[in-house]
């Protein structure tokens, strides 16, 4: 209902009547006032006029009810937000085993168990920074899932150049990435049996607004935050989230069309590993060479010092000068 109103404000830029929030929404005229006032205690500026009614004068930094009138599709039409939790991809674990549907999201405004690929916890201030799981049931085989993070790696950096002008560069298989640090990562999870993923869970961790000086000093020198990025001006994480939501839906109808050539192609424009040399630690083992390409399945082709080639699953990169 707060979506509603949001949208009735963003459609007239003059003053709306309580009359015609009332007729719209099917409540009484005290039931509006008091949808203002919660309106205003969520952080938006509202001008009141006894003749005139209301007029919306700003909105706050992020808004789900804004994100909600911004995206069209069914990422984001059922959004969950939670002003600190532990993660948001446990609670979308728990959520998608439930039986929720496609494309509904958690958010957080802080994470207090953030967590990050191979059991690593996701430094997670309060406020400023995006934090959202998405709930996704593809229709694919558990092989094929590092395409489900290389899609949403080119969602997030499409979508953040398209609604602040930077272009974050990705490196293999799921890190954002701004000046050579860590601007954002992407954490898949899933639930599958021996041929199909049952649900797939994405998370996504950007820096935003945060300033570097309030991350821990071993987290610090390898992160990057947009604010810091871009001269230090405050942005919309509601712009930025509907945009991944938008990118999200559009690259995943893209894959489960069959066009995951499409998906790498699109990748490779973004890289900043192809082509370096670079160190993989993949589980127990350490390979070093020249990230070459990567398959039709996601997987990295590292040509090794010997001239054989290598191709990983899963790993992590590092660059070599």
């Amino acid at each position: 209902m707060f979506d509603t109103i949001v949208r009735m404000f963003k459609e007239k830029s003059d003053f709306l009547s309580g009359e015609e929030i009332s007729r719209a929404l099917g409540i009484t005229r005290a039931a509006v006032w008091k949808k203002i006032k919660a309106l205003r205690e969520k952080g938006y500026v509202i001008d009141g006029s006894t003749a005139k009614g209301y007029r919306l004068i700003k909105t706050p930094e992020f808004s789900v009810e804004e994100v909600k009138t911004l995206v069209k599709g069914n990422f984001g039409k059922e959004i969950i937000f939670h002003k600190s939790i532990d993660s948001t991809n446990a609670l979308a674990m728990e959520l998608a085993e439930k039986g929720v549907p496609n494309g509904t999201v958690i958010i957080a405004d802080r994470q207090l168990k953030g967590k990050g690929r191979l059991g690593r916890t996701w430094f997670s201030p309060p406020e400023g920074n995006i934090y959202m799981s998405v709930i996704v049931r593809p229709e694919m085989e558990p092989k094929d899932a590092t395409l489900l993070t290389i899609m949403s790696a080119i969602s997030c950096a499409r979508a953040i150049e398209s609604s602040t002008g930077f272009k974050a560069k990705i490196k293999w298989p799921n890190d954002l990435m701004a000046s050579g640090k860590k601007l954002g990562g992407i954490l898949t999870e899933m639930k599958s049996d021996q041929d199909r993923i049952i649900f797939a869970v994405i998370g996504i961790g950007i820096n935003v607004n945060a300033r570097l000086d309030a991350f821990p000093p071993d987290v610090r020198s390898v992160a990057a935050s947009l604010i810091e990025e871009l001269g230090g001006q405050r942005l919309s994480r509601t712009l930025i989230v509907a945009e991944i939501l938008k990118e999200l839906e559009y690259w995943f109808k893209v894959l489960m069309k069959g066009g995951r050539m499409q998906l790498i192609n699109e990748w490779k424009k973004l890289s900043s590993t192809l082509g370096m040399k670079v160190k993989v630690v993949s589980g127990k083992d350490t390979f070093s060479g020249i990230a070459e390409d990567i398959d039709g399945e996601g997987m990295l082709i590292l040509r090794l010092p010997s001239g054989g080639r290598k191709k990983i699953s899963a790993g992590d990169v590092t660059m070599l000068k």
